[in-house]
């Protein structure tokens, strides 16, 4: 059997970079590492890819719009407490989460997974609305994933685009904004705001103990915020159904395998002295971040209430709609 050959992409990070051992059962494929801004940019825009990760908020906007060029895999790449990234600047007046009203807040991409997740936890954890903010987006129109949804503000939300040229770290710096949701540290085609601006503004994070404010979220919430999941192009779907389990497969064994590294590193840590044996226990058992769409649907549910409920969506979608049938068993 001649065996398919795609390509796909993806960003660097310990689920992902394995892959590039775990070849697909019949699949050769180029694999590319990119920066996620700038993946999902030619993604949305040109559709490069025949397999890639993507926005979880852009691609149930897409599909509330009639979108169905792809095809959704319950693989989530990234997932962590987006709002305990959430820094201000020093004098600002910003202690408590509270305080945010009324300040000015900057964000890469107002439609992002991540600045969605941010908003709800203010709203629903701390009642600050986002309407009771200004907020000022770094990336033009063109370069964002609304340039592809038809991206309007909205309605009741003080919204401006920041100039061309200008970044996020540098008027954090000179006092013009308050607060900034995301701080992007890696060079990529579409954002700017990078380097050592950011770590010369005198910010601090919003949270002091991220860690305890990530432990609290859970315990109140009982899920982990989904940021990216994986995509197959439709087309590639339709003509070889094979394919979805055969990639699915190949994630979870990338994932298996760090796993299983993290497991031997605790062991290592113990004999050194550095963690007890319950540690170790705990990294066995242990599966931070599952993929498979049965124990993660409230999750992906709740992403989806949350765009209706900020205005980003007009009405909520099934999200079992967008993954592919055979994905939903597990």
């Amino acid at each position: 059997m001649t065996r398919l050959k795609i390509s796909a992409c993806l960003s660097r990070n310990p689920m992902t970079t394995p892959l590039v051992n775990f070849t697909p059962e019949g699949i050769d494929w180029h694999l590319s590492y990119v920066h996620p801004s700038e993946m999902f940019w030619r993604q949305l825009k040109f559709g490069d890819f025949d397999v890639s990760e993507m926005s979880l908020a852009t691609l149930l906007i897409g599909w509330a719009q009639g979108n169905r060029d792809w095809v959704a895999l319950p693989v989530f790449t990234t997932r962590r407490f987006f709002h305990t990234s959430i820094v201000v600047r020093r004098g600002a007046g910003i202690e408590t989460p509270a305080d945010l009203r009324g300040k000015r807040v900057g964000v890469p991409d107002y439609q992002q997974t991540s600045a969605l997740w941010s908003r709800s936890v203010l709203q629903h954890d701390f009642g600050v609305l986002p309407s009771e903010m200004t907020w000022f987006m770094e990336r033009q129109a063109e370069l964002s994933h609304g340039g592809s949804t038809g991206f309007t503000p909205p309605p009741g939300v003080d919204f401006s685009y920041v100039q061309p040229g200008e970044t996020l770290a540098a008027m954090m710096a000179r006092g013009e904004l308050d607060a900034s949701f995301v701080h992007l540290t890696e060079t990529n085609l579409i954002d700017r705001s990078f380097g050592a601006a950011g770590r010369k503004a005198d910010v601090l994070p919003l949270f002091s103990d991220p860690r305890a404010e990530g432990q609290r979220y859970l315990a109140a919430h009982g899920l982990l915020p989904i940021n990216h999941c994986v995509v197959v192009r439709r087309e590639l779907v339709e003509q070889y159904p094979w394919v979805v389990l055969n990639l699915y497969s190949a994630f979870e064994q990338a994932k298996r395998s760090t796993q299983t590294q993290a497991v031997e590193l605790f062991g290592l840590y113990e004999t050194a002295g550095i963690v007890d044996r319950k540690a170790v226990d705990q990294a066995v058992g242990a599966d931070p971040i599952p993929y498979g769409f049965q124990g993660q649907a409230k999750a992906l549910q709740a992403a989806a209430s949350y765009l209706v409920e900020q205005g980003l969506m007009e009405k909520e979608v099934d999200v079992r709609e967008i993954f592919a049938e055979q994905t939903l068993q597990f």
